[in-house]
């Protein structure tokens, strides 16, 4: 598989399943959140509130209430009215969208604001939602748990920049550690600060990390969160033309993204703008948030960077499921929800699951979830055409917004599905499997001709595919037809199980026990 587990990772106690009855019995409610951020308010409603949410429909107001606060500290009337339109467009979208609970959450700026209870008290009376005015430690804890929820087991220190403040918490697998703070470092007042004296603002984020950052005690990996820090990411990749353009778990060394963000840090707005798939709405801003993460980084001195796309408002819905439905696999989830609703038969992806059960001996949890996922998507094509199937299915999974997987685990994950419709890696772009070694693309390989055989010879009946298993030897591979069966094989499945062989030179037969 693609990358070995942490120990944490492989005595994890919880079950890695496919459960087909209760994901199709499930009916999804839309749920949504409103994020009351001090530069922007922004709307998500997501598909359900579930594990592995899918986001449905996104939209930001940039209401800039970080900046909209007069000498005395209070939001001038002009703010607080750009904030009730923004949340009345928010609520009018979220009824008509059928969303059946909103959640709103308020951070620095309420709390910085003499006025912020007045505004919260607004918000209630004109839309019937009690927004919730979140402390920095919970603002802390909340993106914390937006790592965990979409990370397998992430461990080190949580880093959120906002528009008013940064947050820095501790992560330890599955809960949130007791070091976390909140500090004034977002992107509007360290802005001001450089806008003052550039050079001083360096002095003054660096006291103010110097007092308050927790170090690097467990994993030395920084997860950075937020816009900004969001937008640096999105620039490396396309500066290095990156095959995944998912932004969520792209991971650098620590050294290349100091060395990205001092240089972005002492550009001006005009030479931002002009960078690559910078996002046009941060170009004001990116300066400021580059320059305390390249700060940042300068003090903690990580290993690594893993930048993350949940955060705050994914927090607050992990931390609203239940301890079971937290603990449930979020790459399980998230590929059987894209999986198994078009399935032909949805049941059988759980039985290729027991049918593959042995065919990696020693398989480590986190390997056999990724082996569960590629079952779990083992039918997303079927309706393509058949010239098409390998390629596009390839390219479709390589960048779907799953959570709770690495870029070379996408490799990974996208390879077998191609293998699974008969396709062969060399003749695709190769830098998305050049994450991978070699190894690991032959078993990308062999899982997914494997998934392709067990579909000829069952013709996707789970009922039938239990009438044979795979015995996988240290020269020959064989597929056993077992006795009282009445499916023989045929031409087409031996061509499958030779095409399978070849992965690792192997020889290949069939055995009918009982002939």
């Amino acid at each position: 598989m693609p990358m070995e587990s942490s120990s944490v990772a492989q005595f994890d106690p919880r079950k890695i399943e496919i459960d087909t009855a209760r994901i199709l019995a499930h009916k999804p409610e839309h749920y949504a959140v409103i994020d009351v951020g001090s530069n922007s308010m922004r709307l998500v409603v997501y598909d359900d509130l579930c594990r592995a949410p899918f986001p449905r429909f996104n939209e930001k107001a940039l209401v800039a209430l970080g900046d909209g606060l007069n000498d005395a500290g209070y939001f001038t009337d002009d703010t607080v009215e750009r904030a009730l339109q923004a949340i009345a467009r928010f609520k009018a979208i979220a009824n008509a969208m059928g969303v059946t609970r909103v959640d709103v959450l308020a951070t620095e700026a309420m709390r910085k604001a003499k006025n912020g209870k007045d505004l919260v008290a607004k918000i209630e009376e004109l839309t019937g939602y009690s927004p919730k005015l979140l402390s920095g430690d919970e603002e802390a804890t909340y993106a914390a748990m937006g790592v965990i929820s979409g990370f397998f087991q992430p461990r080190g220190l949580v880093g959120d920049i906002g528009g008013g403040s940064l947050e820095i918490a501790e992560v330890l697998g599955d809960r949130v550690g007791d070091r976390k703070v909140s500090m004034p470092l977002g992107a509007l007042p360290v802005r001001a600060m450089m806008k003052e004296d550039e050079r001083e603002a360096r002095k003054r984020i660096d006291a103010i990390l110097k007092e308050s950052l927790p170090p690097v005690l467990t994993d030395s990996t920084f997860y950075a969160v937020g816009g900004g820090w969001r937008a640096l990411a999105r620039i490396h990749i396309a500066m290095k033309d990156w095959p995944i353009g998912v932004v969520h778990a792209y991971e650098l060394p620590m050294e290349e993204v100091a060395e990205l963000a001092k240089s972005i840090s002492r550009m001006t707005p005009e030479e931002i703008a002009q960078l690559p798939d910078v996002p046009s709405r941060r170009v004001e801003t990116l300066s400021a948030s580059a320059l305390v993460m390249w700060r940042v980084l300068r003090m903690l001195r990580p290993d690594r960077v893993v930048f993350s796309a949940l955060g705050l408002r994914e927090g607050w819905l992990y931390a609203q499921l239940d301890e079971k439905e937290q603990y449930r696999d979020p790459l399980i989830e998230g590929t059987l929800a894209a999986g198994l609703p078009d399935a032909r038969v949805p049941e059988f992806p759980e039985a290729l699951a027991r049918w593959t059960e042995g065919l990696f001996p020693g398989e480590v949890p986190n390997n056999r979830r990724i082996r569960l996922a590629v079952c779990a998507l083992t039918d997303i094509a079927w309706r393509d055409h058949q010239k098409v199937r390998a390629s596009d299915s390839f390219l479709r999974v390589l960048q779907f917004p799953f959570i709770g997987i690495t870029h070379p685990e996408r490799a990974f994950l996208a390879t077998a599905i191609m293998a699974r419709y008969g396709g062969k890696p060399a003749k695709l772009d190769t830098r998305a499997t050049d994450t991978l070694t070699s190894n690991a693309v032959r078993k990308a390989e062999f899982l997914g001709r494997t998934l392709l055989l067990g579909h000829r010879f069952s013709a996707s009946v789970p009922e039938i595919l239990e009438h044979a298993e795979i015995i996988v030897e240290s020269n020959e591979i064989r597929l056993v037809i077992k006795e009282g069966s009445d499916v023989p094989d045929s031409d087409a499945v031996k061509d499958r199980l030779e095409k399978l062989a070849k992965v690792f030179d192997l020889d290949a037969s069939i055995v009918s026990v009982g002939t």
